[in-house]
């Protein structure tokens, strides 16, 4: 690549991370107001969250299905 080339790119790779980040902060700013107090950090962690119960819910419906005794020790 020429240093042309390089200059080019480099500023496509701006203009994208500036988009990108507009973007994030639009969504950030919605999450609050439709409730997620630390925005889209909230949001991750209640998906996060989310997503462990259901994956222990279908571990555990596995394990009735498959016959296997469920103990809370």
């Amino acid at each position: 690549m020429t240093k042309k080339d390089l200059i080019k790119k480099v500023a496509l790779l701006e203009s994208m991370n500036d988009h990108l980040m507009t973007e994030i902060t639009y969504v950030d700013n919605l999450m609050r107001l439709v409730g997620f107090a630390g925005g889209l950090e909230t949001v991750k962690l209640t998906a996060r969250e989310l997503y462990e119960i259901e994956k222990e819910h279908f571990n555990s419906e596995n394990l009735i299905d498959n016959g296997e005794a469920l103990t809370n020790e």
